[in-house]
Formats: structure tokens, C-alpha cells, sequence
């Protein structure tokens, strides 16, 4: 299979070649206490904003044994992330901004958020970082019942909350909000937009939820349409990432258009425009085009929509524009 039919994995993506959730064992208390006191267990601690701590040189995330768990933050009640290579994994979320930023100092371990460090760290620490993050901000989201109104309890290792009203007893579920993403092409050229408050010059691929009652074909067409009153008639499915920044799941997809017309109708995009290969190449060397940051399903979308019309590599012409 060549380069153009293998796209990079997105970040955040492969966790499952490292990580076993464990579902079935969720609600094992025995087993679950059993794990969370071994030696071998390792504890993710996010603060208030979800940031975690990282090693000194930012490198590599600051896992906590069961010891500095135990004496530190002994209180906190862990969630169950999974087993890699057998050793447990939890995270822990402390919103005490207080104990965080001391347990920062007593470390000497810095926080940093997910979007500033995913890049920096190993592919495998990035995801569970995501994973962790859209976890844990799920259960801050969801404390009360929306059938009742009652107060939730974690349970099943923090990846369910129940109704405490027992009249009720709602089980509630982590949500994900899915959204597509899609590079639009035509004759050659593709479709890209940008919002008025993005940096000058910077142009990502069009993107947006899905609503009820909608396929993700059928979302990619409507929304290509409201943003840019681009028709768009083939889709194919491209590749997923995860988006925790809060909780999104961004489906990846490639669009044929039946013109270039374009006639901005919801007005969320300040502009929209065709681009050439070429014209993509020689703004990054000239700084009048950025793409959106490398971390983004947007911006592999775009590099494979390159490298498969154009034979250019996208890292190549940013590493060479100096961006």
C-alpha cells in the first residue's frame, strides 16, 4: 500500500493497540480495590481546567505511584482508565486548586493542558491524556439526574453515574458529541474556511455536529451547504479522532462538489476559498496560509488530500516555511 493510501495516524487515535479498558471488570469492587492498591498501579492526576503534570522536561506525563497517591491525595476517588501490559492505570481529578499547585511544587513536575502538550508526548501518553480528560470532564458535567433531578453517584470505576433517587435509579452514560470534518474537492482544487478570530492567513477544513435523526454522510453534505453553499454528491469516510476539548468525536471524511460555487448562508465562516495544491505550497512559503495545527484531524485531512493531489508532504512544506 503507498504513502497516499496510508494516512498518519491521527493524534490521539490507536489507544486500543496499548490499552485494555477492562469494561467487564468496572463493577469487580474486590478487583478494582485490589488494583488500584497494587504496586504496579499508576494514577493520572487532572486539576480544575483538566491540565495534568507533566516530567520536568515536558516530555513525558507525571504518573503517580500507589504511594505518593495514598500519602498525597489518599482522599480523591480514582477512575479506572484501563491495563497496559497488566499494570493498572486510573486517573485521578482534584479541583482543590490549592493542594494541586502544591503537589506541582512538591514534585517539581509542572501542569499543562492536552492541546499544548499533546504533541510533545509519546502517541500512546497523548491518548490516554485525551481519554482521561474526556472522562473525567463527563463526570464534572453530569451531576444531577435529568430525569429527576437528583443527585448522580460514580459508579462501575467512574464510567457510569446513577441516580441516587431510588424511585428512579437512571443510569446515566459518558456522552460524546459526534462531528464531521471534511476536506471538499473539485477539479483539483479543495474547499477550506476560516473564522474571523483565527490567526491571519489560517484555513482549516469544514466542520460541524451532527444532528438527530442525521447519517454522517448526510451531515457532511448540510453542513458544507450552510457553511459555504458548496453541493456536495460523493462522501467517503476518511478516519476518527477523538476531541476531548470538551467532548467531541471528530469523524474525518473526504467530499466531491458539484461546482465551486459558493454562497455563504449561516455566516459561521468569514470566508471560504479554492485551493490548488500549489496555491497551499506557495502560501505556506510566502505566510499568507496556515493550516490548522498539526494535532487536528484537519490538518491530516489536508495533508492527505495533498500528498494524494499533489504529491507534496504537508510536514515537509510547514518544517520548510518555518511554521
Amino acid at each position: 500500500m503507498d504513502r497516499a493510501s496510508t494516512p498518519p495516524p491521527n493524534t490521539f487515535a490507536g489507544l486500543s493497540l496499548v490499552l485494555d479498558r477492562v469494561a467487564e471488570q468496572r463493577d469487580d469492587h474486590a478487583w478494582i480495590d485490589a488494583k488500584a492498591r497494587s504496586g504496579d498501579a499508576r494514577y493520572l492526576l487532572l486539576d480544575a481546567a483538566g491540565d495534568t503534570l507533566l516530567q520536568r522536561d515536558r516530555q513525558a506525563l507525571r504518573w503517580l505511584d500507589v504511594t505518593e497517591r495514598e500519602q498525597r491525595l489518599g482522599d480523591v476517588p480514582a477512575s479506572l482508565l484501563g491495563l497496559i501490559d497488566g499494570r493498572p492505570h486510573f486517573v485521578l481529578a482534584l479541583d482543590d486548586a490549592t493542594r494541586t499547585s502544591a503537589l506541582a511544587v512538591s514534585l517539581g513536575a509542572p501542569f499543562a493542558s492536552l492541546r499544548h502538550s499533546a504533541l510533545q508526548l509519546p502517541i500512546e501518553e497523548a491518548a490516554l491524556f485525551a481519554y482521561a480528560k474526556g472522562l473525567v470532564h463527563w463526570q464534572r458535567e453530569t451531576r444531577y439526574c435529568g430525569r429527576c433531578g437528583a443527585t448522580l453517584r460514580l459508579v462501575s470505576a467512574g464510567h457510569r453515574a446513577q441516580c441516587s433517587n431510588t424511585d428512579c435509579a437512571r443510569v446515566h452514560f459518558p456522552r460524546t458529541d459526534a462531528a464531521i470534518i471534511v476536506v471538499v474537492e473539485h477539479d483539483g482544487a479543495c474547499l477550506l474556511g476560516r473564522q474571523a478570530g483565527w490567526p491571519v492567513g489560517r484555513y482549516s477544513t469544514l466542520a460541524g455536529f451532527v444532528e438527530p435523526g442525521e447519517t454522517l454522510e448526510d451531515a457532511v453534505r448540510r453542513e458544507v451547504a450552510e457553511e459555504s453553499g458548496v453541493l456536495v454528491d460523493e462522501v467517503h469516510y476518511h478516519s476518527s479522532q477523538p476531541w476531548p476539548m470538551p467532548a467531541s468525536l471528530m469523524v474525518g471524511f473526504t467530499a466531491t462538489a458539484h461546482s465551486r460555487e459558493i454562497a455563504m448562508r449561516d455566516h459561521e465562516l468569514e470566508e471560504a476559498r479554492w485551493f490548488t495544491p500549489q496555491q497551499i505550497a506557495d502560501g505556506l512559503a510566502d505566510g499568507s496560509f496556515l493550516p490548522s495545527p498539526p494535532l487536528s484531524v484537519s490538518y491530516r485531512l489536508l495533508a492527505h488530500w495533498l500528498q494524494r493531489r499533489g504529491g507534496m508532504d504537508l510536514d515537509d512544506l510547514v518544517a520548510a516555511a518555518g511554521r
